[in-house]
């Protein structure tokens, strides 16, 4: 699959997918004689993957660190797993922020609709 490809695949960026690969979070992408990239489908797993963390706001950093675990190979299963326990605890936390501000922002609306319709007179809670 042609980087262009590839790009259009998983909506990224032909720099993005050049950084990736070039900081080694895409490890090992074959290239055709002429050097061009020729992405098989672990390349295309593992840009899947960087994608979905880096969506998940996983930093670019621990995402090296699990790249460099997973080369050394099965010696380090416990660790990476151990890391993506770590940054699924992050995401719960973050999923308790983002759950916690949509109800704050459902009761300001709710006041707001009470405002509109003339059921409420009072706006200080608006704030």
């Amino acid at each position: 699959m042609t980087i262009a490809e590839v790009c259009k695949k998983y909506d990224i960026t032909a720099d993005t997918v050049r950084y990736y690969e070039k900081i080694g979070l895409i490890p090992d992408v074959p290239r055709t004689k002429s050097g061009i990239r020729d992405f098989d489908e672990t390349s295309c797993r593992w840009i899947e993957f960087i994608k979905c963390m880096r969506n998940a706001g996983m930093e670019i950093e621990i995402l090296l660190e699990y790249v460099k675990l997973f080369k050394k190979g099965k010696s380090t299963v416990q660790e990476r797993k151990s890391l993506l326990e770590e940054q699924k605890q992050k995401l719960v936390e973050k999923q308790k922020n983002i759950n916690a501000t949509i109800e704050r922002l459902d009761y300001k609306l709710e006041l707001y609709n009470e405002i509109i319709l003339g059921k409420r007179k009072d706006f200080t809670e608006t704030i």
